[in-house]
């Protein structure tokens, strides 16, 4: 294997039969040259992207700060290893660009703002974590200290890059909706709601699982009569304010709760009623 071209110190492209190929590895282009053979003790990562993401990841590679490049993909690798799943190889391009353009903006002074840290915090766990692990090693190899809106961010790049996931505009459509539920139930309710609650984390994997039904077209049980009964006399003021939360995201996003959905979380809000009492 030889390279064909150099794109930074510890990047390059090889021809392998019919198709270029990036080849990862620190310090793997060090004094060398075109044509070159590639050094396979030095080789990290090898890997394939669609012409067009090849173009676009070489222009990456020979532009941004190789402490940029080789942090991403530290944290890719650590992602996968946390994660026990590999990649989409598009996050070596969606991440780096990012990173680097968020450290960018923070060593300038700028702010990094993200209104959904909390739900994609609840929502990703795993990949929050990988977020955090990020921020130590920001901290410990750029002594730049990245905020949690920022390790949020992190945080969903590694959750659309796992295999089968949502893409990104999904992913942040679930935080928008779940953050939407949430501060149109506090403010239907007049109630103040404690993220850090364990009523707060069943109302949102109530929610969460809702959706999901939703998006799916899988039907949701339907509730029995009497109960429903029960629930409309006994916790009357906590289904009023189910029924009005539920029909502004009905309107607001298209979707369709089932009637049954109505007292379901009207029962999660009577908790959140009784914990404030």
């Amino acid at each position: 294997m030889r390279i064909f071209r150099i794109l930074n110190n510890n990047a390059i492209v090889v021809i392998d039969g019919p198709r270029e190929k990036i080849v990862l590895g620190k310090g793997i282009a060090f004094q060398k040259k075109n044509n070159d053979i590639v050094p396979k003790h030095k080789i990290e990562k090898v890997f394939v992207l669609h012409e067009q993401s090849s173009e676009k990841f070489q222009q990456l590679l020979k532009t941004l700060p190789e402490a940029h490049i080789e942090l991403a993909e530290q944290i890719i690798s650590y992602a996968e290893g946390h994660l026990e799943a590999p990649l989409n190889d598009h996050i070596h391009i969606a991440l780096t660009d990012h990173l680097s353009f968020a450290l960018e903006r923070i060593e300038q002074g700028f702010s990094i703002q993200n209104k959904l840290t909390n739900e994609i915090k609840f929502l990703y766990k795993k990949e929050f974590e990988v977020g955090l692990w990020a921020k130590k090693e920001i901290k410990r190899k750029l002594q730049v200290d990245i905020p949690l809106d920022e390790v949020a961010h992190i945080a969903l790049h590694v959750h659309t890059a796992k295999m089968d996931s949502p893409s990104m505009n999904e992913s942040l459509q679930t935080a928008t909706i779940l953050r939407d539920f949430v501060e149109q139930v506090q403010q239907v309710a007049g109630l103040t709601i404690e993220e850090t609650s364990i009523n707060y984390q069943r109302l949102i994997t109530h929610l969460r699982f809702a959706l999901n039904r939703i998006q799916k077209g899988n039907e949701i049980e339907p509730i029995d009569e009497e109960m429903l009964a029960l629930i409309q006399k006994k916790y009357e003021k906590a289904y009023l304010y189910s029924s009005e939360v539920i029909k502004h995201l009905n309107q607001e996003y298209e979707l369709n709760f089932p009637p049954a959905e109505v007292a379901y979380i009207a029962l999660h809000i009577q908790r959140l009623i009784r914990s404030e009492s």
